[in-house]
């Protein structure tokens, strides 16, 4: 009896959520039991695109490959060949990879992949050319609606941004489906004001302002502790001035849901653009920074937040006997993330 690993994937949370997933698996095990083969194995991706994510980032292809070369089973069955990728200059090799290594791969829809001459790997590779072109056709429409969205003034989905709350106001979609509508959360809407009233002051940076929040007890979209990264997505969100954006698309101004005025949103700007803290009168420069070439220029790629400067000294006896000091200047995240 043949042993067979199963792969099921769907590549949004949409699909999860309409039972793809047992679809396909109700149809492999019928078809492992009209062929008299016994599954093994059965691996299970959602959400997982296979257009966007290369085979090699995806944990479950990196064992079922494993386990080929093992010898562990004899053949791969997906619903459709797609169902392995959808990248025509990866999933025909990889497709081709596991045939070479004695593995049979079947698909439940479209049969056994061979690769006995010529014309199997050319229909091989136009298999997966036109997968990769449907993904991105389907990219393209999706793109070209949310910016039709925006266009139009209304919300495109997905989270809505700290200072609102997402409410159903009677608008349908094509589906006939209730959708969301940005609406301002008062409290939190204080918040973002504030935000911007301190860092437009000088009063605080950023990384001082999420320090501030979180000591008064204040927590973010995610009821997690503020950090500086945070601040600054908020800083720069044009969503405070009514403004929807997708991709390089943006709405006309939407009164009903503005919490900042343009003039303290575009000073907020002005102050990121010039990469700098704003430090309350009297402070004095560091001494460490007239030595090094980068002071309050770095920013942490992780966090956002400030490099700073910090020193140690260090002695060190050479062979001879003699005594050397190094003093070591490097820059530090200031959050120390």
């Amino acid at each position: 009896m043949k042993r067979v690993y199963c792969l099921y994937r769907v590549s949004t949370k949409g699909q999860v959520e309409k039972d793809d997933i047992p679809m396909q698996r109700i149809a492999c095990r019928e078809f492992a039991d009209s062929k008299g083969w016994l599954i093994s194995e059965e691996f299970v991706k959602k959400g997982i695109s296979g257009f966007k994510i290369s085979a090699e980032e995806r944990e479950a292809m990196q064992i079922i490959k494993k386990d080929a070369i093992l010898q562990k089973f004899d053949i791969l069955l997906v619903f459709m060949f797609d169902r392995l990728g959808r990248r025509d200059d990866e999933t025909p090799f990889v497709v081709e990879w596991f045939v070479k290594n004695g593995i049979e791969v079947w698909s439940v829809v479209e049969g056994e992949q061979r690769f006995e001459n010529h014309v199997d790997k050319l229909m091989n590779y136009i298999r997966f050319w036109q997968s990769s072109g449907e993904s991105i056709k389907t990219s393209i429409r999706t793109k070209t609606r949310l910016e039709q969205l925006i266009k139009e003034g209304r919300f495109r989905g997905g989270t809505a941004p700290y200072g609102y709350k997402l409410c159903k106001m009677g608008r349908m979609n094509k589906r006939n489906h209730e959708v969301n509508e940005l609406q301002i959360d008062d409290e939190k809407a204080a918040v973002v004001s504030e935000i911007f009233s301190l860092y437009n002051s000088g009063e605080m940076g950023m990384h001082g302002i999420a320090s501030y929040l979180t000591n008064k007890g204040i927590r973010s979209s995610r009821e997690n502790h503020w950090h500086s990264c945070s601040i600054r997505t908020i800083l720069m969100n044009k969503t405070y001035i009514g403004i929807l954006k997708s991709g390089e698309v943006f709405s006309e101004c939407i009164e009903s849901i503005r919490i900042i005025d343009d003039d303290t949103f575009y000073l907020a700007q002005e102050m990121l653009s010039r990469n700098r803290i704003v430090k309350p009168t009297g402070s004095r420069p560091s001494k460490l920074k007239a030595r090094v070439l980068c002071a309050d220029l770095l920013y942490c790629s992780h966090c956002c937040g400030k490099m700073g400067i910090t020193s140690n000294n260090k002695t060190s006896t050479r062979r001879d006997g003699t005594v050397k000091e190094y003093n070591r200047i490097r820059y530090i995240c200031v959050n120390k993330r």
